[in-house]
């Protein structure tokens, strides 16, 4: 790696249920940090319940700067006004959404299971990979910084490195990753979501200055 470029955030929230209820906690966070991205989950399966999530929501993203998208579902960004979707995994699912999305829209992915299939991701048209998983209990911080600083010492096409303690941002920060993903645990932080957010950004801050 040359030039160290600093990350930016990326939030994965917990599954929601009740925009109104976590509005406060979204815009908290955002206000925190230098946020680029939020994935915003559903508790529901329901598709009138989530769009109406994310139409509650959308804007107070967009808004703060940041991009919203949603989980493995391409027609329920496009209909309820997400800029994008995440897939996990390079099957059926995120070719279509490579088709129907591309190029107004983002395509993310993720759930790669190993160097194959992210190269194999990253001759598509995707706009970011994900190494590390939605929810703790897969790769360790470890694994995740060394997938993350070999893909960005040989690729262009951005990646994002999932921290879900917060004590892994400042190394995964140093993995040349364009984003570092903050695990929803964030969101059950006691101490609330911006001190959760803004402990992340200071991470980054001085991974920059050591650089």
């Amino acid at each position: 790696m040359t030039d160290f470029i600093k990350p930016r955030l990326y939030l994965i929230t917990p599954p929601i249920a009740d925009a109104e209820g976590f509005a406060p906690a979204l815009e908290a966070a955002l206000d925190s940090g230098d946020v680029a991205c939020v994935l915003l989950r559903f508790a529901s399966q329901d598709e009138g319940a989530r769009k109406k999530i994310v139409r509650s929501l959308a804007p107070l993203v967009q808004d703060a700067g940041a991009a919203l998208l949603v989980p493995d579902d391409p027609q329920l960004a496009a209909r309820a006004g997400a800029d994008g979707v995440h897939i996990e995994g390079v099957g059926e699912n995120f070719a279509s959404a490579l088709d129907s999305l591309k190029p107004e829209r983002i395509v993310g992915v993720g759930g790669l299971a190993n160097r194959d299939e992210a190269m194999a991701a990253g001759e598509s048209d995707a706009d970011y990979l994900m190494f590390g998983g939605l929810e703790p209990g897969g790769e360790s911080a470890a694994e995740i910084l060394e997938r993350a600083s070999w893909w960005a010492e040989l690729f262009n096409v951005p990646c994002i490195a999932v921290a879900h303690e917060l004590g892994d941002v400042e190394s995964l920060a140093g993995s040349g990753a364009e984003f570092v993903a903050l695990g929803a645990t964030i969101f059950d932080d006691p101490r609330g979501p911006a001190a959760a957010v803004a402990e992340a950004q200071a991470a980054l801050d001085r991974a920059e200055a050591r650089a």
